[in-house]
């Protein structure tokens, strides 16, 4: 008998080896006695790790307000929408990494914990934008042209485009259990720009602007490991289709091959596709990659993004170096879905404690601070990361609870 250490988060799965239960019958009645004996005291144990994980959940997810998380998320997608660097071609909006694909994730995870019984009004218009490109997807110009903003952009956002529309409808698509044809259409955009030869094949090209995390050189790995995620979680067994088997093959092999090279952000997002494409990583490199995480996180159970790469301002700033919502968010999220052979039980709940007492209780957002610029807070573009913090805060907090009661 064993009981996987990675219990926190994912439904405190106790493993038991029965493959030789039967062998019981050969013995003698003392040595059966012993061994059920044995057996009885583990499964004791177990049963109050369980107990004792399941209070440690409700008490740290107990102390943050789902309906103020909601209420930032969906004022920032209004603000969004209001927002008139946002506008594009056929009266549509840019879909953005930081702030629509994190929300996606998150806000339908909100649903029960608000008593909800459907979408908000930023919800339905975001996903009635998607809607829209990917069904005329041909006659749509990319959000960024070459002639404005320099050559290769527009392969550049088509390829991320393509990538956050399917991420943004998977998600909308698993409450219902569900995968739309929607969906299996904006998947097929994606597979066709999806790199087939060349040092990055099985990856996309994306989106550079410079600006970490999201429109650097770094965002191109963390967002194949973030749609392997939302393929590995997608309805109806799409991972399975025999019609994206190459492709997935591609991208497994692009993750595994480019893996040591990636900063520490980037190697929580490989660890979490794992889940679900476990050739991503070997097992030395998934023990690995949890002791860093354990030597980063911080006396108080919360991660930095300073810490997770080697980041370097464009105004020439110091980084902020605090604990923030997106780096802390992230690793307990990879962490509680992550099923590794891995000791990270203690890791996960502090790092949800730390998500419970650190929500804003002004503006129901976590913090995380811009690794570009010194960013002035009074203007609404210095909360991108904080858009991006509350999706994952949410998402970790979210699941631990669902966990919790699995």
């Amino acid at each position: 008998m064993d009981v996987n250490p990675c219990w926190l988060g994912s439904g405190f799965r106790i493993i038991l080896l029965t493959s030789h239960w039967e062998g019981l019958l050969c013995m003698g009645k003392a040595s059966a006695l012993a061994a059920v004996t044995g057996c009885a005291v583990v499964l004791f144990a177990a049963a109050s790790l369980h107990r004792a994980a399941i209070g440690t959940v409700q008490a740290a997810t107990s102390t943050w307000s789902p309906q103020a998380a909601a209420k930032f998320l969906d004022g920032r997608e209004s603000w969004w929408r209001e927002w008139d660097h946002s506008n594009r071609d056929h009266g549509t909006k840019c879909v953005s990494c930081h702030t629509q694909a994190p929300m996606a994730m998150a806000r339908p995870m909100l649903r029960g914990a608000l008593g909800e019984t459907g979408m908000t009004a930023g919800e339905t218009a975001m996903l009635a934008d998607v809607t829209k490109r990917v069904q005329a997807w041909d006659q749509m110009l990319p959000f960024y042209d070459d002639a404005t903003y320099g050559k290769g952009k527009e392969i550049e956002s088509r390829n991320a485009e393509s990538v956050l529309n399917a991420i943004i409808l998977t998600n909308y698509d698993m409450p219902k259990k569900h995968m739309s044809e929607l969906t299996r259409t904006a998947y097929d955009h994606a597979w066709a720009l999806q790199a087939k030869t060349g040092p990055d094949a099985g990856a996309w090209v994306w989106q550079n602007f410079d600006y970490t995390p999201w429109e650097s050189k770094e965002s191109a790995y963390h967002w194949a490991a973030v749609l392997a995620v939302t393929i590995g979680k997608a309805p109806d067994g799409y991972r399975k289709d025999a019609k994206v088997q190459e492709n997935l093959k591609l991208l497994a092999a692009y993750l595994k091959s480019h893996y040591e090279e990636q900063p520490l952000v980037n190697k929580v997002a490989a660890l979490w596709a794992s889940e679900w494409f476990p050739e991503v990583m070997t097992k030395a490199q998934c023990q690995k990659l949890i002791a860093e995480l354990t030597a980063k996180q911080r006396a108080d159970g919360g991660w930095s993004m300073a810490d997770l790469g080697t980041w370097v301002r464009r105004d020439g700033t110091p980084i902020e170096t605090r604990p923030d919502g997106y780096a802390t968010g992230l690793t307990v999220l990879a962490l509680e879905e992550t099923h590794c052979n891995c000791s990270c039980g203690a890791i996960k709940a502090r790092g949800l404690d730390w998500l419970a007492g650190n929500q804003n209780p002004e503006t129901g957002a976590w913090p995380a601070w811009s690794l570009n610029k010194n960013r002035d807070p009074k203007n609404p573009v210095s909360l991108f990361m904080s858009d991006a913090a509350t999706g994952y805060a949410v998402a970790a907090l979210e699941e631990a609870k669902a966990g919790a009661s699995r």
